[in-house]
């Protein structure tokens, strides 16, 4: 029996739908990449391994950790804003690739908000103010007013130019109204040995790195720049409640997508990332070393970013800090 071209097409297209409909349903039915933009071992595998352990386990799919190390995040950053927006490659962002490169590099290849779906701010964690033990230097007080006597003469260390660190003590000096001497060094395990043996007078580093000196008794932390004092140092001041109420600097991890991922892909990966940073267990994994899981979801990713962005362009500003 002949039959009508369109009956053909009809059918087609009724087959079709099943099959549509069922992937959509079905994310992830294959392996998650979770890009980490630094080699391995950094602070950003602290938080990487054990979320993409959480979520495997979560959504019964392997989530495979991929570290691409690279011009700050620049690297890895790029490659995930390329990728397919499926839900199969996405990466854990952090302030320097989605807050500070924008303002930092001359020409990055990718736009920290067009080409990337924010789906969850992870965890963050303060940034210390740390001297050596024998230091004449005991308070932030005393650090505030040896600095305005001497502007220019107080050296502080950081794991290199654009850092977190460096712009942390840019933005000090704008709230403090002070001066001080930045020394950049290729990564923060330098800067924290010269610290330790007098090398340098003063630090602003990721608590992850001199917390162990700090508890050894080998650092004196002046004070935390969180807005709340860390569980782990909970008799060290912040920067905020001594008299500058706004200071807040934190370095951050959230995940990210390719810009475009289709609304129920980004709604599973936030439903998902959400209720594993407000877990027991992925607080215990994270706390030991200072970081604090995100359990606040009423700011979307989006609006933080925006906040984020806006202030640390200031602190490149201030610094004078460029890079190709």
């Amino acid at each position: 029996m002949n039959r009508n071209p369109f009956f053909y097409f009809l059918i087609s297209i009724l087959l079709l739908v099943p099959t549509g409909y069922s992937h959509a349903q079905t994310y992830p039915n294959k392996p998650i990449k979770l890009i980490v933009p630094f080699p391995p071992g950094g602070p950003t595998d602290i938080v990487a391994r054990p979320l993409a352990q959480m979520l495997g386990e979560s959504m019964k799919q392997s989530v495979i950790v991929e570290n691409k190390g690279g011009a700050g995040g620049s690297v890895a950053a790029d490659f995930v804003a390329k990728s397919p927006p499926d839900g199969y490659t996405i990466m854990v962002g952090t302030v320097g690739t989605h807050a500070i490169n924008g303002s930092l590099y001359r020409q990055l290849p990718y736009d920290m908000t067009k080409d990337f779906t924010p789906i969850a701010l992870v965890a963050s964690a303060p940034l210390v103010i740390a001297v050596p033990a024998n230091s004449n230097i005991k308070t932030l007080a005393d650090l505030i007013k040896e600095a305005k006597a001497k502007p220019d003469f107080i050296a502080f260390g950081t794991a290199g130019n654009g850092t977190p660190g460096h712009l942390t003590g840019a933005l000090f000096e704008t709230a403090t109204k002070t001066k001080l001497k930045h020394i950049p060094y290729k990564g923060s395990a330098p800067a924290v040995t010269d610290l330790l043996g007098g090398q340098i007078p003063l630090m602003f580093d990721p608590i992850q790195s001199v917390l162990p000196h700090i508890q050894s008794g080998k650092l004196i932390a002046l004070a935390v720049t969180s807005k709340t004092r860390s569980p782990l140092l909970p008799n060290v001041t912040t920067v905020a409640e001594s008299g500058y109420p706004n200071f807040e600097s934190t370095a951050w991890w959230a995940v990210f997508g390719p810009a475009k991922l289709p609304e129920n892909v980004t709604n599973t990966l936030t439903t998902q990332v959400q209720k594993i940073a407000s877990s027991a267990g992925f607080r215990e994994k994270l706390g030991n070393v200072g970081v604090q899981p995100n359990t606040n979801f009423k700011e979307s990713l989006s609006n933080f970013q925006t906040r984020e962005i806006a202030k640390w362009a200031i602190a490149v500003r201030d610094s004078g800090a460029s890079l190709d």
